[in-house]
């Protein structure tokens, strides 16, 4: 259960968590047309608070309306500044962002042009996938569903309505006793999790699938390619397959939520003796100097409260 905090942002104002109420007419509820974002606030080691990488997620989102060509009642720095402010209000020092812009109630059908309507939560989450996935690792198994095709799911965009393909590939795994689904692209070679983008280690090269392949332009997995290259490592955007993996000597997750999560297992076969791998371990660490604010090479990605 998502733990109750005191105030959301919704349209401008700030509204009880209880009061904040959409109308069952609204248009995003039924056909899925919106945006959203997950977004992560750190206790940074001074004992301040900081948003990590705060704008690039709302340009992100912003992008994610031209696709959909929706209109936003507000600007980039509005909602940036919702964002901060609702954090504070809540006096949270660690918390989960859910900025959210959807077509509003008015007309139905398919070509219903609703006002854009827009919204910030907060409240505290912990490690996405459990407690003892960041130190131990996860299973994972490939899923029977499809990421979408480049030119059917409009694959750059955060969109509410096709994430039911991710539900779909999450609950299936889940069903059959795993912590996590990898999904493949349209012509068979791995694309991403089904919330998650994936990195792939072999003999001391690390791989993640292309832009060019139908997966989220991942802000963690940005970070997580910067990382990696000023550690001196050798680097590769390109497409694996399924058994590429099979065979690797580390796999990990990235994202807002998962933060980075190594993959102990996966299709039932152990991946680094079914632990977290070397490599994987300094990466994470990395991030989480970040993220805290104890790496001066990327304090410029912190937004700090207050």
């Amino acid at each position: 259960m998502v733990e109750k905090t005191k105030k959301i942002w919704m349209d401008g104002k700030f509204v009880d968590w209880d009061n904040a109420n959409v109308h069952i007419l609204t248009h995003t509820l039924h056909y899925g047309m919106g945006v959203f974002e997950g977004i992560r606030c750190y206790k940074c080691s001074d004992g301040s608070s900081a948003i990590f990488r705060l704008r690039e997620h709302i340009r992100r989102m912003f992008d994610g309306l031209k696709i959909l060509t929706m209109k936003s009642p507000y600007t980039a720095d509005e909602i940036i500044d919702a964002c901060i402010k609702t954090v504070e209000i809540n006096g949270l020092k660690e918390c989960y962002i859910r900025p959210l812009m959807f077509c509003g109630d008015g007309a139905m059908g398919l070509y219903a042009t609703n006002p854009t309507r827009a919204a910030v939560v907060v409240w505290p989450w912990g490690a996405y996938l459990g407690d003892a996935a960041l130190d131990k690792g996860i299973r994972a198994k490939v899923s029977s569903f499809t990421r979408h095709h480049v030119n059917v799911g409009m694959v750059q965009g955060k969109i509410i309505g096709q994430y039911v393909s991710s539900i779909l590939a999450k609950r299936e795994v889940i069903a059959a006793g795993y912590d996590e689904a990898i999904m493949l692209d349209t012509n068979g070679y791995v694309a991403e999790a089904s919330g998650e983008n994936i990195f792939a280690i072999r003999n001391g090269v690390i791989r993640t699938p292309p832009m060019s392949s139908p997966i989220l332009a991942g802000i963690t997995r940005d970070s997580v390619i910067r990382i990696v290259k000023d550690m001196g490592l050798d680097l590769r955007e390109e497409a694996f397959t399924r058994d590429f993996l099979y065979l690797c000597d580390e796999v990990f997750f990235t994202g807002t939520a998962a933060e980075v999560t190594p993959v102990r297992e996966l299709d039932d076969r152990e991946i680094n003796g079914g632990r977290p791998g070397p490599v994987t371990q300094k990466i994470q660490k990395i991030y989480f100097d970040a993220v805290r604010g104890n790496d001066e090479r990327y304090r410029k990605w912190l937004t700090k409260i207050g």
